[in-house]
Formats: C-alpha cells, sequence, structure tokens
C-alpha cells in the first residue's frame, strides 16, 4: 500500500509543472482573445451597419404628379349610361376631387366600331361628372385616335394630380447566381412597395399629417358621465374564471 502511495505522489509532482504551464497559456490565449475582439467589434458593427441592403431605400415611395385615368368601355348599341359605367364615373370624380383641381378630359375615340355610340355617350359622362361635384368649366371634351377599326376603344377620363408612385418593378442589375455579398437581391420589396403606394388613399399623407378634427364632446361626456355611475370594476366583477 506504501509503495503505491508513493507511486502516486509521484506522478503528481510530475504533473503539477505541466499543470502550471496548461493554465499559463490557457489564461495568455484568453487575454489575447478577449483583445482582439475589444479592437474588431467596432470595426465590425461599422462596416456592417455602412452595408445599404433596405428595400424602402432602392424603391422609395415618392409623391409627384402623374396622370390618372379610367376607361369607361362602350360597346357600338349603347345610347345611355349604364350602372356600371355611372358608378366608374362616380369613383373618378371622388379621386379627381380629393387629389387634383386642373381640367378633367374626356377623350371619346374616333375611327372605331363603337365611335357613334362613344360620342352619343360623351355628353351623358360630362353631365355625371357635373353632378359629381365637377365644374363644367374644367371638363374638356376632346378626342383620340382608335388604334384600329376592330378596336372597342373606351371613353377615356383623364386628369393630372399628385400620387404616390415607386420605381418599376422587374430590374435586375446583378446576376443572383454570382452574388456573394448575402443580401436581399434589388428586386426584393419592389411589388409590396408598389401595392403600398398603389393603397394610399391620400399621396399628401406621406408629406404632412392631416389637421386634427374637433372632438366629439358628446362622446366624451358620456364616457366621463358613465366612469363616474359605474361601481363595478374589474376586481369586484372577479378573475373571469382564470
Amino acid at each position: 500500500m506504501a509503495e503505491n502511495r508513493d507511486q502516486a505522489m509521484a506522478h503528481m509532482n510530475a504533473m503539477t509543472p505541466r499543470l502550471g504551464l496548461s493554465k499559463a497559456v490557457f489564461a495568455t490565449v484568453a487575454i489575447s482573445v478577449a483583445i482582439l475582439s475589444g479592437c474588431a467589434g467596432p470595426h465590425d458593427q461599422l462596416t456592417t451597419g455602412g452595408i445599404p441592403d433596405d428595400y424602402r431605400a432602392r424603391h422609395p415611395i415618392i409623391v409627384t404628379e402623374a396622370e390618372q385615368t379610367v376607361d369607361i368601355p362602350v360597346a357600338s348599341t349603347d345610347r345611355r349610361l349604364t350602372i356600371a359605367q355611372r358608378d366608374l364615373i362616380r369613383g373618378f370624380a371622388a379621386n379627381y376631387i380629393s387629389r387634383a383641381s386642373g381640367p378633367v378630359y374626356v377623350l371619346s375615340p374616333q375611327g372605331s366600331p363603337n365611335s357613334a355610340a362613344a360620342y352619343q355617350l360623351r355628353n351623358q359622362v360630362r353631365a355625371e361628372l357635373t353632378s359629381r361635384g365637377i365644374a363644367s368649366s374644367k371638363i374638356v371634351n376632346t378626342s383620340y385616335v382608335a388604334v384600329g377599326p376592330g378596336d372597342a376603344a373606351p371613353i377615356r377620363l383623364s386628369f393630372t394630380g399628385t400620387t404616390a408612385v415607386t420605381t418599376q418593378c422587374g430590374q435586375w442589375p446583378k446576376d443572383i447566381s454570382n452574388d456573394l455579398t448575402n443580401q436581399n437581391y434589388y428586386n426584393f420589396g419592389c411589388a409590396s412597395q408598389n401595392n403600398l403606394a398603389a393603397q394610399i388613399a391620400n399621396p399628401e399623407d406621406l408629406v404632412a399629417p392631416r389637421g386634427m378634427t374637433p372632438i366629439d364632446a358628446q362622446r366624451r361626456n358620456n364616457a366621463i358621465q358613465e366612469y363616474r355611475t359605474t361601481t363595478t370594476t374589474i376586481e369586484d366583477a372577479g378573475d373571469g374564471g382564470f
């Protein structure tokens, strides 16, 4: 037993310098890693933050003026505006009143099979626009040449007003199969931006907020009165079974 004990002590004494050396090496490596990490951290953050990879920056929504058009289909046998046609005119008039104040153009086709019917309906279109709040002095009757004799060209309503637009989609300036930057491809997010721009009812909302509407005094008084007279609270009503 004594011999085994002496052998174990001798083995531990022999390992002691190695363990001390390992601890020293480990401590040195840890300090070096900490120093290098401290130096490399801000540099990495600066480099990563400087890479533009935001689809809103590539495809920004801007407010500009653009032509707004609505085509009203006209059959060669039409003599009066249909309910669907009046709905189109009503929507166009509401869009014009909210976005523009310039002239409104009513373009009727020439050289198409339905040109006679369109010419006859033009005055009805003008009357419908007037009934929707557009001054008659701002409505301009004009015409355009149809593409061909077989083209059933519509009556086209047009005005120029402010609108929200973004860049055209479908642009691929880089070959994404050879791009190793691990970034979004250029066309990424373009469709979403175009859909968002098309859904904006008032483009001026992107420029500045609207003025606040007056408060509903009656609704406010009802809420205050209910608060003052109600004695039951959430605590009194219980926890709802939980």
